[in-house]
């Protein structure tokens, strides 16, 4: 289904000629959309609520801090209309657009920039409609809800109902699922993306598309590609997977003393084999000894099982006995209960709480990725312990794959990371206060062991997720020309592996002015690069040459 443009745009477009697309950006764009006419939607850095609309949904704090470039004007639509509005205004007016439905992009490209032209932020925060369908197995949401307030309205339809996203409650599912989207029903269900149906596109015209109208090249791009290099998702429609009425939980600590390097070596050959009801990921930090000033390494194992606790614990006592789980550790209760366990809030914190779509916890940090597919020694992870232990506040997330995760071909979405991997690693390295010289310190501590680990992990390409977005791995030209292929393959590759050059084609044919482009979008293939930088007949000119006379363009 394609909606086209209702003649109101027609107008919109007539009006184009007295704006200049100079540096007069807040005006120029403002009038431009001033005939949407709706109040309380435009915010320059002179109203009073720019900051708090600004900093409302900033997941990493380091992005917000007052040396960070703000966007000209933050604009938040009501409606597919308004975003339609929007970007043909940008687009005649050659404005850069940023697009931020949860905010929890870790880089803060959703409302910060790296680059060097100014920006507008389009903020989706007030398009959260969610339709479920129980009939249709289906659910369709709007980009700017968050999977918390998605997994909210499902149970509330039913209870043996759930949905495949992530743990963390506060992530906007506009942007959520053009990464991937894993979480705790992984290993039985796939990605989230793996359970995508449908979704509505506006393109870099205008145009509201559909999956039928998309085609299957650009659905299958923005399921895992990254979001803002194709358009603007305004919303997703998702199949509902069944779930048990009750489930399993558990969260259990064992440190260095209780023989947290034997248990966690074991984990590693068990947790992505075991039943796929089972996820069962390990949160490691460091912490003090009760009593002491001496400090440990702290291994926990939480976990969702789709079951009740007696079948757990037989899998467990066949498959896991080391961790020595114990009928007392586990909890049984609703889905939508193991959604606020998982994501960290407490027991007292009822499940309506999604509904504020607040997260668990905010700080400043810095974030990397990698998968594993060799199981990490004894001694590997001794020295692992041993640099954790020389930093303040550091976490690793080691979340296991297998079941369905390895049965679903890697170019089935632009998500690669699928048959062999063992386990993805995050790194999270966060601290209190805002200086530069914290931030340096902590930036050296990550990058530092980011390098030590590369020993152990996957390797040509070392991977990483493109929801844990990190700039480390390299990003398009600060000006925001189109960059080369060569330069974005540095950690398209990592991200996409094969799958980037798929990327690269679709982007190219889809947005070939890369009007949707930000530090690390997919760029545009060589020819479209030629065509926007030496004109047609310029490129064409060159490709002769180069090819003795055959025509390559």
């Amino acid at each position: 289904m394609t909606l086209f443009l209702p003649s109101i745009f027609l107008l919109i477009l007539s009006s184009l000629a007295q704006f200049s697309s100079s540096n007069q950006i807040q005006h120029n764009f403002h009038e431009c959309l001033s005939i949407i006419q709706t109040p309380n939607t435009f915010f320059t850095p002179q109203s009073p609520n720019y900051t708090i609309i600004l900093n409302s949904t900033a997941e990493n704090l380091r992005c917000i801090t007052p040396s960070n470039p703000k966007p000209e004007l933050i604009f938040t639509p009501l409606n597919e209309s308004h975003i339609q509005t929007a970007v043909i205004c940008a687009n005649k007016l050659k404005i850069q657009l940023q697009f931020r439905s949860g905010g929890h992009d870790y880089e803060g490209i959703s409302y910060t920039s790296a680059m060097d032209p100014p920006f507008v932020l389009i903020d989706l925060s007030k398009m959260r409609a969610i339709n479920v369908d129980l009939e249709d197995n289906s659910v369709w949401v709007e980009a700017g809800a968050t999977v918390g307030e998605l997994y909210y309205r499902v149970a509330e339809k039913s209870k043996t109902h759930g949905v495949v996203g992530g743990l963390c409650t506060s992530v906007g599912v506009g942007g959520h699922f053009t990464g991937g989207a894993y979480g705790s029903m992984m290993r039985k269900y796939g990605l989230g993306v793996d359970n995508a149906l449908d979704a509505k596109i506006i393109n870099a015209k205008g145009e509201i598309l559909d999956r039928k109208s998309m085609g299957e090249d650009v659905f299958w791009a923005i399921r895992g590609g990254g979001g803002g290099s194709y358009g603007v998702i305004v919303s997703w429609k998702l199949k509902l997977v069944p779930v048990p009425s009750i489930v399993t939980v558990f969260n259990v600590p064992r440190t260095l003393e209780q023989g947290a390097t034997k248990i966690l070596y074991k984990w590693q050959y068990v947790a992505p084999q075991i039943d796929d009801d089972l996820f069962m990921r390990v949160l490691i930090q460091n912490m003090n000894l009760p009593n002491t000033t001496k400090r440990t390494i702290s291994t926990s194992y939480n976990a969702l099982f789709l079951g009740g606790v007696d079948r757990l614990l037989e899998i467990m006592n066949r498959s896991f006995p080391e961790l020595g789980l114990d009928k007392t550790d586990c909890f049984e209760m609703s889905w939508i209960e193991s959604v606020m366990f998982i994501a960290g809030f407490p027991k007292t914190v009822p499940a309506s709480f999604l509904l504020t779509a607040k997260p668990a916890f905010i700080s400043q940090f810095k974030a990397k990725s990698d998968f594993v597919k060799t199981p990490i020694r004894e001694t590997g992870m001794e020295g692992i312990w041993k640099r954790l232990l020389q930093e303040e506040r550091p976490l690793m997330v080691w979340n296991p794959y297998g079941g369905m995760m390895g049965r679903i071909p890697e170019s089935a979405t632009p998500f690669p990371h699928r048959n062999g991997v063992l386990f993805k690693i995050q790194y999270v390295n966060s601290w209190i206060g805002d200086s530069k010289d914290a931030m340096k310190k902590h930036y050296k501590w990550i990058r530092k062991f980011y390098k030590y680990m590369g020993q152990y992990v996957s390797k040509d390409p070392r991977e990483a997720y493109v929801n844990y977005r990190d700039l480390d791995l390299g990003m398009n030209e600060k000006n925001g020309d189109n960059t080369s292929v060569v330069k974005a393959s540095s950690w398209g590759r990592r991200y996409f592996k094969d799958n980037f050059m798929r990327l690269v084609k679709v982007k190219t044919e889809f947005d070939p002015d890369n009007f949707f482009r930000h530090e690390q979008s997919i760029p545009l293939g060589w020819s479209r690069q030629k065509v926007l930088l030496h004109g047609v007949s310029a490129a064409v000119n060159s490709c002769r040459m180069r090819g003795k006379g055959r025509e390559r363009v």
